[in-house]
């Protein structure tokens, strides 16, 4: 928030009494912001609204700040910043816009799940939602002072890989020697080898029973299965630029040995009881129970998340814990957010919370598939966005088109559209930045010396862009409180265009004396937030284009 905002607010606060609760103005003409702090004090003392706003008008001493309060309406008080009040809010900026962001006091631990590709298969386009929009929130988050541990919960454990470590010794393979997407061609072998004979069938559910009791052959394949995949992932990861490395993994197996605790201590606690031989949690408002032991005695999805927020919040010591899954998975976790409550794993004091996302679809409105109907590998997904323009660019058009839309919301999937450089796209953004680095580059070429400080702001589109870079902190905090990154979208779409209509109604390098400084200034500040804003949704801010 900017100071002169904290300032105003406070002596309204003073001399009234309440908040004034200010907000930015919806019109131009309105001024930059208003308050309808004397509609609320008037119901409180019987007096008419614009009495009481004239009142406040008289009272508070905000001279130095705004021009004189206007009072609209039935008793809205309209604020216009002087000219040195925006120009001082730009200044700040230009230190670095990152330190305009205000830190959490105090910071939490924030957990955030997310990515969790399997093993011995390839990332496909269901992993492209959940691994952009995780490491955007850990980009806010940690921008806003947060400690953020990302957890990457891959699928390392269950029946599958009985089936894969017996596939494997039939077909006397050597497995180090595999690549993810020929383990990913195994796993399908295995797969439908399962399904046709049942003789095999058999000896892969033996395989199970040996893999988790530790036989030393078993483990060494099922070990060198998730070595290859690992290699394949983090290939994705460093081509997305995401920040997950190996440091973040916390996949099933990691849970294994506390699976058995989980279970004694619900059923101990009375939580959970027998029903049909299962062991179960009922959970108000949900038709079915939460199974966290079926009746042969195996363990399911739900009693590994049960295990994973009781590490979470006792040995992580979380305040918050993500979940970034698909929308459809978001009856899962609030069953299972109910069930930890219950068994006290979950304390009033710790934020769980499921954020889900939408489908990528083709442009024929269906989910995205291959041209041969199966679902896209993530792969194949980048190789088609990087045929269409280079890598920083394409992964802005993946990256922006995903996480500009509401998360819950599909989103069509439309390569043309997503890399053009007009519009609201990624690659708009990046040339907004790229133009203000070359105005910039042409300064320094002919000498003009750039402005440290804004000094005059005469122009209303001028003043117009200077107040919507004052705001860029107080975006950042919006989404990390309502994990909604379209709105930091919207708003550097917003600055993007602001500059454009800058650049049509005042000129800058054919400016002269401090305006021209002034507006090379404003302009650096421009630039600075469009590259800090990049940078949290993931995207690189190219100096040219």
């Amino acid at each position: 928030m900017p100071s002169y905002v904290v300032e105003l607010q406070q002596r309204f606060t003073s001399a009234t009494g309440v908040d004034p609760e200010l907000r930015p103005a919806t019109k131009p003409q309105f001024g930059h912001f208003q308050t309808n702090v004397a509609l609320r004090l008037a119901k409180t003392e019987g007096k008419p609204p614009r009495e009481v706003a004239q009142r406040i008008a008289d009272t508070v001493d905000v001279a130095d700040l705004c021009e004189p309060l206007e009072i609209a309406g039935p008793g809205f008080i309209n604020i216009r910043l002087t000219e040195q009040t925006l120009a001082s809010g730009v200044t700040d900026l230009l230190a670095d816009p990152r330190l305009q962001v205000p830190l959490a006091e105090p910071g939490e631990t924030v957990v955030i799940d997310y990515s969790s590709p399997n093993v011995a298969k390839q990332m496909h386009v269901g992993h492209l939602r959940t691994t952009i929009i995780g490491d955007s929130f850990n980009r806010v988050l940690t921008a806003l002072g947060h400690r953020v541990i990302p957890q990457n919960h891959i699928g390392d454990w269950g029946t599958q890989f009985g089936t894969l470590v017996e596939q494997i010794l039939e077909e006397g393979l050597d497995v180090g020697g595999l690549t993810l997407p020929e383990a990913d061609a195994l796993y399908k072998r295995a797969s439908a080898h399962f399904k046709t004979d049942e003789e095999f069938a058999t000896r892969a559910r033996k395989r199970v029973v040996a893999l988790q009791s530790g036989d030393a052959r078993t483990r060494e394949i099922w070990e060198q299965l998730i070595t290859i995949s690992l290699v394949g992932f983090n290939e994705a990861y460093a081509r997305l630029g995401v920040k997950l490395t190996d440091a973040d993994l916390a996949g099933e197996s990691s849970y294994n040995d506390d699976l058995a605790t989980v279970v004694e201590e619900c059923e101990s606690s009375g939580v959970a009881v027998i029903d049909d031989g299962a062991l179960c949690v009922f959970t108000e408002g949900f038709s079915a129970p939460l199974i966290i032991r079926k009746s042969d005695g195996g363990y399911g999805y739900a009693t590994t998340d049960l295990a994973a927020i009781r590490r979470r919040v006792n040995e992580l010591d979380a305040d918050r814990i993500i979940y970034v899954t698909d929308a459809r998975q978001g009856g899962h976790f609030a069953q299972v957010f109910a069930a930890a409550k219950q068994v006290g794993y979950l304390p009033d004091t710790v934020n769980a919370e499921h954020v889900g996302y939408g489908m990528v679809l083709g442009t024929d409105g269906k989910p995205f598939k291959t041209r041969d109907g199966t679902a896209a590998s993530l792969e194949s997904l980048l190789d088609a966005a990087e045929e269409k323009a280079a890598r920083p660019i394409a992964l802005a058009a993946i990256k922006y088109a995903d996480l500009s839309n509401g998360l819950g919301k599909d989103y069509v999937f439309d390569l043309d559209r997503m890399v053009q450089t007009t519009g609201n796209t990624g690659p708009y953004l990046q040339y907004a930045h790229a133009r203000i680095c070359q105005v910039l580059r042409k300064a320094e070429a002919d000498g003009i010396a750039g402005g440290d400080k804004v000094l005059e702001l005469p122009h209303p589109t001028e003043q117009t862009l200077a107040l919507l870079l004052s705001r860029y902190g107080d975006t950042v905090v919006e989404v990390g409180d309502t994990l909604q990154p379209h709105r930091l979208c919207t708003y550097l779409y917003d600055v993007a265009v602001a500059v454009a209509r800058f650049y049509d109604d005042c000129p800058v390098l054919r400016s002269d004396g401090t305006l021209r400084e002034s507006r090379l200034a404003l302009i650096t500040a421009a630039r600075d937030v469009l590259a800090a804003g990049l940078d949290l949704l993931g995207i690189e801010a190219p100096d040219r284009m």
